[in-house]
């Protein structure tokens, strides 16, 4: 991690289960790309979702992600199975009845 990366965005096991997050929150790196990338939230909104966090957090965690997609990208995959194995689509059971 660059330094001003490091200044933002922390790892720690103890805080989200070790995945990357913005220093102080518990924010992480993923959830900045969702609401980002996925939602379309502008960096303006997001701050405004979370008065705690500055432009630079927001900017900081995207570049963390596009310095390090397939870790991102892997606990992503992760996170929408352990959704899936959680709450299973009603959907999906009625389609394989």
């Amino acid at each position: 991690m660059d330094s001003s990366t490091a200044s933002h965005i922390t790892k720690d096991p103890d805080i989200c289960g070790g995945r990357p997050c913005i220093k102080g929150h518990r924010i992480r790196v993923m959830d900045i790309v969702i609401w980002h990338e996925l939602r379309g939230y502008s960096v303006d909104e997001i701050v405004a979702m979370f008065p705690g966090i500055s432009p630079g957090d927001v900017h900081a965690a995207l570049a963390y992600y596009f310095d390090h997609l397939q870790e991102i990208q892997k606990e992503l995959a992760e996170d929408e199975e352990a959704i899936k194995v959680k709450q299973p689509s009603k959907l999906d059971d009625k389609l394989s009845a």
